[in-house]
């Protein structure tokens, strides 16, 4: 389970704010969650007001291995790609091992948010105390 944020930095209002580094080592670094923020750039709200939900059901199908799939499978949300309202705004949480198991898919989800313009921020989740 997590309980916390290491670091949540909201990066700077141009247009390569929202640009995410494509290569680095996957297996060193802890894993990092991306926060697509339903705020643009410019202050704005983000509209349609279901664009959270559109974005992670887009996604739904790319899921972890060994998950369940095919026609027996429930409908859900992809752990990699799932929406959530934090402090009254909405969002989409991108978990970077999108990046490793279908960089299309992760492709796609970045370039939605630098082609609206959508603040992105980017965390480094905690374990909780009783997983260290």
């Amino acid at each position: 389970m997590r309980t916390g944020v290491a670091k949540l930095s909201r990066r700077a209002a141009s247009p390569s704010a929202t640009s995410i580094p494509r290569t680095r080592s996957m297996s060193s670094a802890p894993k990092q969650e991306f926060f697509i923020q339903g705020v643009t750039l410019s202050g704005q709200t983000f509209r349609p007001s279901d664009w959270a939900e559109r974005l992670a059901g887009a996604m739904s199908c790319f899921r972890p291995e060994g998950s369940a799939g095919g026609i027996g499978a429930f409908i859900g949300y992809s752990p990699y790609c799932v929406p959530r309202v934090i402090n009254g705004v909405k969002c989409v949480i991108v978990d970077e091992r999108l990046r490793e198991s279908a960089p299309m898919a992760w492709e796609f989800v970045m370039n939605f948010a630098r082609d609206n313009q959508l603040q992105v921020a980017q965390a480094c989740l905690l374990p909780s105390p009783t997983e260290r």
